[in-house]
C-alpha cells in the first residue's frame, strides 16, 4: 500500500504529469487566486506522519516540506493568514476514527507535534478531531474574521483529512486551491484519485511555483 512516487528529485515531473491529466477538467473549472482574501492552511503535518519512526510515516511527505514551507513564508511576508491543524484524540472524541484505525493521536504523544520545520510559521493553530478540520472546530469563524474567502490548502493525507477539509471547505463557501506538489499521500493511486475527484468537483489544482508567483506580483502590487 506505501509505495513511494515524490522524492526530491522526481516531485516536479510527477506534479506536472498529473497536472497534464487533469487539464480537461482544468480547463472547465477555473479560478484566480485573490491573495488578500486568501489563507494558507496546512493539514496534520505532524511527527506522526513525518517521523520514520511512526507505523503511519509518510515518505512521500518529506519532499513537500520545502514547498509548503515557501508557500507559508511567502504568505507571512504579505501578512496573510497561516493556519495550521494538529490532530488529537481522546476515547470520547474519537468516534469512528477509534473503531476504524487500530490507534489514536494523543496530545501526549510526542509525535502529535507539528513537524518543528513547520511549527514556527504562524502562531495560529487549529486542533481538530475528525478528517474535517471543519467539523466542531473554530475554523470557520477564524477565517471569516480575517476576511477569508479563499483558501489554499495543503498536507497529509491527501485522501483523507485533506480531501475531506477540502470538501468541507467548498460546501461552507470557500474558493480552494490545491498545490499537487503540496500535499502527499502514501501511494500514487490514492493521490491521484484525490486530485482527480477534487478537479471535478471541489477545488482548483495548481502547482506551488505557480502559488508562488501570484503572490509575489501581489506583494509587489501591494507596495
Amino acid at each position: 500500500m506505501k509505495t513511494p512516487y515524490f522524492t526530491d528529485e522526481t516531485i516536479d515531473e510527477k506534479s506536472r504529469e498529473m497536472l497534464q491529466r487533469l487539464e480537461q477538467l482544468t480547463a472547465i473549472h477555473k479560478a484566480d487566486l485573490s491573495p488578500p482574501q486568501s489563507a494558507l492552511l496546512i493539514i496534520d503535518m505532524q511527527r506522526y506522519f513525518l517521523d520514520e519512526r511512526s507505523h503511519a510515516y509518510v515518505t512521500n511527505a518529506v519532499p513537500i516540506i520545502p514547498r509548503i514551507k515557501r508557500l507559508a513564508d511567502a504568505f507571512n511576508r504579505m501578512n496573510l493568514p497561516v493556519i495550521l491543524t494538529r490532530h488529537i484524540n481522546t476515547k470520547e472524541d474519537a468516534a469512528m476514527l477509534g473503531r476504524w484505525w487500530s490507534d489514536m493521536i494523543t496530545e501526549d504523544d510526542e509525535l502529535s507535534e507539528i513537524s518543528p520545520l513547520l511549527d514556527s510559521l504562524s502562531s495560529t493553530v487549529i486542533y481538530k478531531t475528525q478528517y474535517d478540520a471543519f467539523y466542531k472546530t473554530p475554523l470557520e469563524e477564524t477565517l471569516r474574521g480575517k476576511g477569508v474567502n479563499q483558501l489554499v490548502i495543503c498536507g497529509v493525507l491527501s485522501h483523507l483529512c485533506v480531501e475531506s477539509t477540502i470538501r468541507s471547505a467548498f460546501v461552507h463557501g470557500f474558493a480552494v486551491f490545491f498545490p499537487i506538489d503540496g500535499s502527499a499521500s502514501y501511494s500514487k493511486e490514492h493521490h491521484f484519485a484525490t486530485l482527480l475527484n477534487l478537479s471535478h468537483g471541489f477545488a482548483v489544482p495548481v502547482l506551488t511555483e505557480e502559488l508562488l508567483k501570484i503572490l509575489e506580483v501581489g506583494k509587489n502590487g501591494k507596495r
